[in-house]
């Protein structure tokens, strides 16, 4: 008897949740030495195909789903998306980074790197607050209180956390840009510097990481 195998190739990262991403990067990890072990674990984690079914893929099919998973793991332009609704609630990104509350700008320089990790969820719980007002495209958000609210986030697609991350690269990279620009004039403490020189090479290392996956 002759089973159907059905795949469901995701074409963009809305469906993919943290936590499944998250599980993805820590496998990706451990088997990084492995070329078909990374394909079988991105066919396992994004399109949900039990692995042993992999051998029975035709090579053609095979190769159209890697080149589909390949156009958007590669993609980079992700926007931010302001307001969000996790469990029919709207929240909204930090309207104002540069008046964010002094206790959430504390909590989110306690993580020393940005970059979507297993304190991901944490730095996105800071950002994204329940909306008190809108108006038209302007709005308020609650005042931070310091209460972990992380664990609704892990279930966020990544279209999302990748639209915060890169605005938030982007933003540290313009930073970083306009100080070295201005640096002859001003030395900056050492510890500035590394920090700042630090977000923007992070950009590079995703760039890297994303268009490695499918190289080979």
């Amino acid at each position: 008897m002759i089973k159907e195998l059905e795949i469901k190739v995701p074409t963009d990262w809305t469906g993919i949740s943290l936590k499944k991403y998250l599980e993805l990067q820590a496998d990706l990890e451990t088997y990084k030495d492995d070329d078909a072990a990374v394909t079988a674990i991105m066919l396992y984690h994004l399109c949900g195909l039990d692995l042993k079914y992999l051998n029975a893929i035709p090579v053609e099919t095979y190769s159209e789903i890697r080149d589909t998973l390949a156009l958007f793991t590669n993609g980079m332009d992700i926007p931010l998306k302001r307001l969000i609704n996790i469990d029919g609630i709207e929240y909204g990104f930090e309207p104002n980074l540069s008046k964010m509350a002094y206790g959430a700008y504390v909590d989110i320089s306690k993580y020393q790197t940005m970059a979507i990790d297993k304190n991901w969820a944490n730095i996105m719980s800071i950002l994204y607050r329940p909306i008190k007002h809108k108006k038209g495209e302007m709005y308020s958000i609650d005042t931070y209180t310091g209460i972990d609210n992380s664990a609704k986030f892990t279930n966020v697609g990544m279209d999302i956390h990748f639209g915060a991350l890169f605005f938030l690269l982007n933003l540290s990279m313009d930073l970083l840009n306009s100080t070295l620009n201005s640096s002859m004039a001003m030395e900056l403490p050492p510890n500035i510097k590394s920090t700042l020189a630090r977000s923007g090479g992070l950009i590079q290392q995703l760039l890297n990481w994303q268009k490695g996956i499918f190289s080979k």
